[in-house]
């Protein structure tokens, strides 16, 4: 692996648009401030599985987050995959300028302290530990080891080309 600085032959925006085009699943990741015991959430795009065996799954988030040093430093979060009528929840979850972002929504602490979301706006959840990170350019890469999970037959809210969608009708929605 070279250290070697490297220049792109191409703009952020231009990455951006082609990292669009690839179609990602929407969840809501929780976890809570040991000081206060406030709930805290975000809505993130970047989730995917890691091992089986171990069970394993990452998210990542960006360095400039003002929620990073929460999520860093916490032992636990929960990963809440949204079900496809959940554009609202996943809107509330996705600006600071949210006051309560779990004002009116269904929610309790799970036994690892983070919130956890009704199952009824998710397909799946993952309760997870925080088991390692990794640094990787303007974001930090959190590996989560799955403690419980949860699975629905809801179809899943989707991502792609900078909106949210609809997922097709599949053989989990009939």
């Amino acid at each position: 692996m070279s250290n070697k600085k490297r220049q792109a032959d191409f703009t952020e925006d231009e990455f951006r648009l082609a990292l669009g085009r690839f179609t990602t699943g929407v969840t809501i990741v929780t976890t809570t401030d040991p000081e206060t015991k406030t709930p805290i959430g975000l809505t993130v795009s970047s989730f995917n599985s890691v091992s089986l065996n171990p069970p394993l799954v990452l998210w990542s988030l960006r360095l400039a987050s003002h929620n990073l040093e929460l999520f860093k430093n916490a032992s636990h979060y929960n990963i809440h995959i949204l079900a496809n009528d959940q554009i609202d929840l996943a809107m509330q979850f996705s600006t600071a300028k949210t006051p309560d972002r779990f004002g009116g929504i269904d929610w309790e602490f799970s036994d690892n302290g983070a919130p956890l979301l009704s199952s009824n706006y998710c397909s799946a959840i993952f309760e997870c530990a925080n088991e390692q990170q990794h640094l990787a350019g303007d974001h930090l890469i959190m590996v989560g080891y799955v403690e419980r999970c949860q699975h629905t037959n809801k179809l899943p809210l989707v991502f792609h080309a900078g909106t949210f969608d609809l997922t097709p009708t599949s053989r989990f929605g009939k």
